[in-house]
């Protein structure tokens, strides 16, 4: 059950914005013995995302680090967005308020460290994980019950789905 001030934000959500490192990962970046850097993603969270495109509602991702992985699975996942090598967050997410021409009330942006803190403060819905850092889950609405990682961010994608009646639509073909 999604507690209605929680859903009435979630209502107003356009736009879901994304942090990679502790959000879209577990936050551990490995190198292999060739200087690669491997990331992983949970596969949950990125059919969250492939619902939300399919409902209507656009995708963004918002990152301090610069990552050939990040370009490959914002590509994969179809994401309008990806703002990659930001320390100051804040500048891609103005450019973002002005692409889609949209209020920051009517975003979602889900964050687990200090960098964050900025797009936190302005947004409709403010989402942490619960391995962030204690400030940032002090300035969330909602705290996801997920791990960065491990399906947060399908959580997220579930209860923007369900508030705005767009749930069954999205997955209408899974229960045929």
């Amino acid at each position: 059950m999604i507690k209605s001030e929680v859903a009435e934000r979630a209502r107003r959500v356009k736009l879901l914005i994304v942090d990679i490192d502790g959000v879209m990962t577990d936050g551990r970046i490995v190198y292999s013995i060739y200087g690669d850097e491997l990331k992983f993603f949970d596969v949950t969270d990125g059919f969250g995302i492939s619902l939300l495109n399919r409902a209507g509602i656009k995708t963004a991702i918002i990152t301090a680090k610069k990552s050939r992985i990040v370009k490959m699975r914002a590509r994969d996942l179809k994401i309008a967005k990806a703002y990659q090598g930001f320390i100051d967050k804040l500048i891609p997410f103005d450019k973002l308020l002005k692409k889609f021409k949209i209020a920051a009330e009517n975003i979602c942006f889900i964050g687990d460290d200090l960098p964050d803190m900025p797009i936190l403060r302005r947004v409709g819905f403010a989402v942490s994980v619960p391995n962030a850092l204690d400030e940032v889950k002090a300035a969330a609405h909602y705290i996801t019950l997920k791990a960065g990682g491990r399906g947060a961010v399908r959580e997220v994608c579930d209860i923007l789905l369900k508030s705005q009646g767009k749930w069954d639509e999205a997955t209408a073909k899974y229960f045929k």
